[in-house]
Parts: C-alpha cells; structure tokens; sequence
C-alpha cells in the first residue's frame, strides 16, 4: 500500500471544490495526486494541510470524485 502522505501534491495542483448548497457554509476541494490518490482540502481553511484518501476510502465515505469535475 502507497503511504499517501508521502506522495507530494503538486504546486500546480487545481483542487475542484463542491458544496453541499450553496457555498455559505464550508465546501471541500478535491484533486488526484496519483493513480488512486486523492488530496481532500477545506475550502474555508486552505492553509490547512488537505487530507489523503484511496478511491475506496472516497467511495466509502460517499464522496464522488464526478461531483468535482475530477475524473475518476
């Protein structure tokens, strides 16, 4: 298994965000930083360090990688 907090995130990485509504309250960002990789940051806060997920993981958490605008 990759250990996905060694994986670097590009500085030229584009986080796609969605929200829940409209985007009042925190929305979450989202972009691929390996073949089944994911950075998941917050929005409201974007110096907080994004979080790391597997596709499985995202799936699990029912988080769609589509609603983003990210490819799969």
């Amino acid at each position: 298994m990759t250990d996905l907090y060694a994986l670097p995130i590009p500085e030229t990485a584009v986080f796609n965000k969605a929200c829940g509504g409209p985007c009042t309250e925190g929305c979450v960002t989202l972009t691929r930083i390996g073949e089944d990789a994911w950075a998941l940051g917050d929005s409201k806060n974007p110096a907080m360090s994004p979080l790391r997920f597997t596709g499985e993981e995202l799936n699990a958490a029912g988080i769609d990688p589509a609603r983003f605008t990210v490819s799969a």
